[in-house]
């Protein structure tokens, strides 16, 4: 009796590996005009990080020791982690405020999250000098506890977690594993709660790092609030995101929805334009109390001026006004757009905060080399093969199998 089910169990364990490696077989079209213009990038970007790690990041960067930050830390981390905000935010509004609209975009909005910050921490290796110092960052050596990056580096770990707990059960209903999926739902509500705080925590303190560089950062960008202006600023641009991901995603994996899908996704699109609406403008009445606080008023006669204008009234007003009036009139063109601008709106301010308005007064500034620009798309583009291979797989996008619907927590 022992020695069966010892066959038994071989037996399905060779059957679990049979389908695992059936799964990692291509699906789908090879040759589409994304494949053909990523995976060369994919191929250099990844010859240029074997030669950062072999040659050291003065070999393909411009950075130095007065400026130790570069676009790596600016667009992969510092704008990233904002637009990866619609998890927490999405996760807050469907399972404690019980906003069951948006559950179907759940799920894919969650896996974004985790690979964004899968990515975006792989993207930090690349900027460290010394790479495998990193575990300095987790057990506080050499600058201890109190450090603010001890604390952003406990955060990014463990809300990578609670997103990996949050997703998870999608995994085990792919792996067909029925009584694996019933354990990680019961502990889905407490890594959701656990994972709101961390986001909120870590938005802010990315924003806080930056208070220490009072005499670096352009005085119209840099204040006391920057914390808070992180976290407002992820609301709405984490939605954006799941704004413009969601329209990609409907489009072409529209397949696996159901009939109704596409009504539902344009009222799923109309609320979260509100949202947006409501979030940027509440961002907006914060920069406004700041710049009153802060006095600024004499630097708007100067060029940085008319730069820190355009990016309010460019980036912040019209993308807020045009989110309100597609939302009143039930433009599903308008919100896309809106979402597009917004988006560009905190890349601009990212920007503009970690490298163009940073030493604003040096005359030769950091301009990053085109490797970096390579390595930033590379990062980019192996995301989305992630995500594209794992949407065509498990249960993101379509319905869960009949045992596992309706076990939710």
């Amino acid at each position: 009796m022992e020695k069966a089910q010892n066959v038994f169990s071989d037996n399905k364990d060779n059957n679990l590996w049979k389908f695992i490696l059936n799964e990692l077989k291509p699906k789908g079209k090879i040759f589409t005009p994304f494949n053909i213009i990523s995976f060369p990038i994919i191929i250099v970007g990844l010859v240029i990080i074997f030669i950062r790690f072999r040659d050291g990041i003065g070999a393909v960067t411009n950075l130095t020791q007065e400026i130790p930050w570069g676009l790596w830390i600016g667009f992969d981390v510092v704008t990233g982690v904002a637009f990866a905000g619609g998890a927490y935010v999405l996760v807050f509004m469907v399972n404690i405020l019980n906003m069951k609209k948006y559950q179907p975009i759940l799920r894919v909005t969650v896996l974004n999250g985790f690979l964004a910050y899968l990515f975006y921490s792989a993207a930090l290796l690349l900027d460290l000098g010394r790479p495998l110092k990193i575990v300095n960052v987790i057990i506080g050596n050499n600058y201890g506890v109190s450090s603010v990056l001890f604390l952003v580096g406990w955060h990014f770990l463990l809300y990578m977690l609670a997103l990996l707990l949050e997703f998870s059960p999608a995994v085990a209903e792919w792996l067909n594993a029925r009584k694996l999926r019933k354990v990680l739902s019961t502990i889905g509500l407490g890594a959701v709660i656990f994972g709101i705080t961390l986001s909120v925590l870590h938005q802010s303190g990315i924003g806080a790092l930056y208070l220490m560089a009072i005499d670096k950062i352009h005085p119209l960008w840099y204040s006391e609030y920057l914390p808070l202006q992180f976290v407002v600023a992820s609301v709405f641009a984490g939605i954006a995101m799941v704004i413009l991901e969601g329209s990609i995603s409907h489009k072409v994996f529209s397949y696996q929805l159901e009939s109704d899908s596409h009504h539902q996704h344009n009222s799923i699109l109309i609320g979260l334009a509100k949202i947006c609406a409501g979030a940027l403008f509440a961002y907006f009445a914060l920069m406004v109390i700041v710049f009153v606080h802060g006095k600024d008023w004499q630097h708007l006669n100067s060029g940085w001026g008319s730069w820190y204008l355009l990016e309010m009234i460019g980036f912040v007003i019209l993308p807020m006004l045009l989110f309100y009036f597609s939302y009143r009139h039930k433009s599903i063109f308008f919100i896309r757009l809106a979402a597009i601008i917004t988006l560009l709106g905190v890349i601009l301010n990212r920007m503009n905060v970690s490298i163009i308005v940073y030493r604003w007064y040096d005359v030769d500034r950091y301009v990053p080399t085109w490797q970096e620009f390579v390595v930033t798309l590379t990062i980019i583009f192996i995301e989305i093969w992630v995500l594209r291979w794992i949407i065509m797989r498990m249960p993101v996008l379509r319905k869960p199998p009949l045992w596992a619907q309706g076990n939710d927590h």
